[in-house]
């Protein structure tokens, strides 16, 4: 693995690190009853998402540019197989963290409704009091979370739905790349098709996973749905994210595949 391959790893860990604490942030939210401070946070968190994203499809591009140009021999599915675990790596720490961030999280909305500044707030959390208590909020996840986990007033087809859009949105980009490189002439047409791609998953977000998340974010927060429930629904999310991040190993060449074909048709 060269340099410029193990940077694109480490965006790619970061993106879905970020993309699994997330749910961490929602629990907060939920516990301070702070939902509108919440999301201003997780902006913060999607900047840093984004800014990564930005600089891990170039590099990938220019990964696989150089393979074409050079003629060379190497097994290019490899380096994808391995930004593939990169993304099940992180979510699988990004899991482990969630009991540490979600309270930090709650730390950071209770400081940020103090000082209504996120300059202010950076500069409290890098303050010895604010490392301190950052100290203090570690904590290992709970094994009654597995133990006495249920499926019970949570939708499957919700949870089979964020495993298909975390697959789809995973793959997305490195599959039109692979593309590219199993058909060099057709590569600039493979690589155009990822937001297409991409576009389909934004739907199952947008339509189903986000609205129901959302809906009951405001039945906890409201008292018609119990905090435990939505514990358990972050759970599954996490579990089938999990799953999603797996699955894309499996479609990867039958994504590229199709994406090439689909390519020599337009």
């Amino acid at each position: 693995m060269n340099t410029q391959l193990a940077l694109v790893c480490l965006l790619t860990f970061v993106i879905h690190l970020i993309s699994t604490l997330a749910y961490a942030l929602r629990i907060a939210g939920v516990r301070t009853g702070r939902i509108a401070v919440s999301f201003a946070l997780a902006n913060i968190l999607l900047l840093v998402s984004r800014t990564s994203n930005t600089f891990q499809g170039p590099l990938l591009a220019k990964h696989v540019e150089r393979n074409i140009l050079e003629g060379s021999s190497h097994n290019i599915e490899v380096d994808f197989r391995w930004l593939l675990l990169s993304a099940t790596l992180a979510t699988i720490v990004g899991a482990l963290l969630i009991p540490t961030f979600q309270r930090l999280f709650t730390i950071a909305i209770e400081v940020f409704g103090r000082y209504r500044s996120i300059p202010r707030l950076l500069l409290a959390g890098l303050s010895l009091r604010g490392m301190g208590r950052a100290k203090e909020a570690a904590r290992v996840p709970s094994r009654e979370n597995l133990t006495r986990l249920s499926w019970r007033g949570i939708p499957l087809s919700i949870i089979v739905f964020n495993a298909l859009a975390t697959s789809v949105l995973t793959v997305g980009v490195i599959a039109s790349l692979y593309a590219g490189h199993l058909d060099p002439q057709l590569r600039l047409t493979a690589n155009s098709l990822s937001p297409v791609i991409n576009a389909l998953s934004t739907i199952l977000l947008f339509v189903f996973i986000d609205p129901y998340l959302s809906i009951l974010t405001d039945d906890v927060v409201s008292g018609q749905a119990t905090e435990a429930l939505f514990r358990r629904c972050v759970v599954l999310f996490v579990a089938s994210r999990l799953a999603g991040t797996i699955l894309a190993q499996l479609i990867l060449v039958p994504a590229a595949h199709i994406i090439v074909r689909v390519a020599g048709l337009l």
